[in-house]
């Protein structure tokens, strides 16, 4: 049973965990450089934030929303 989890710390430190060791080097030497995959996944989230509010404006303009006080059955 001892082996099962010593295989499970292998696979995790000596396999899986290689790209954020290589990340946390990276991070003394270039800080900006190591961050690079958070900032590109920062931009998606707002163009997507950005698109999805002009959807709902674009659907408000519309006036296509029931917004009556009865418009959903547990108001």
């Amino acid at each position: 049973m001892k082996d099962f989890f010593y295989a499970i710390k292998d696979l995790f430190v000596d396999f899986l965990f290689i790209p954020l060791d290589a990340l946390r080097t990276l991070e003394l030497e270039n800080w900006w450089a190591a961050n690079f995959m958070s900032w590109i996944f920062a931009v998606i989230a707002l163009v997507a934030f950005g698109y999805w509010m002009k959807q709902l404006k674009t659907y408000n303009d519309n006036n296509e929303e029931d917004k009556s006080v009865s418009a959903h059955s547990y108001l």
